[in-house]
């Protein structure tokens, strides 16, 4: 395994919750990375993200490791999500809460729940 695949292998199964994203949660560089961070940071999880800007081959990795070819890329439990629309998808729907609860991720369910009546 090469050195950024043993780094983001490391990241994604240590940490219950991990963004991979352009740009930070506090500053994110790209209007998908600051739906799905947005999402995630209204909702209160507790999450880590990677910034794939800081790092070629950390932004040409992560889509190795996933075979997705986009970032941002939602990983809970060390399972790869998906991007930004199937994130989106999945909080509106309300399956992102039932990933969050069967997994014990920690997340504000009132929030999740103001999501869903803003976009309805």
């Amino acid at each position: 395994m090469s050195d950024v695949k043993t780094q983001i292998d490391e990241t994604v199964k240590n940490n219950d919750v991990v963004l991979y994203m352009k740009g930070t949660k506090e500053m994110p560089q790209c209007g998908f990375s600051s739906r799905v961070a947005g999402v995630l940071n209204y909702m209160g999880v507790d999450y880590v993200d990677v910034n794939v800007l800081a790092d070629e081959n950390i932004r040409q990795g992560i889509k190795d490791y996933s075979d997705w070819p986009t970032v941002p890329q939602l990983y809970v439990k060390g399972e790869f999500v998906g991007g930004c629309d199937i994130v989106t998808e999945m909080t509106l729907s309300g399956e992102l809460d039932t990933l969050f609860d069967e997994n014990g991720v920690a997340y504000n369910k009132e929030a999740a729940d103001k999501i869903r009546e803003a976009n309805a």
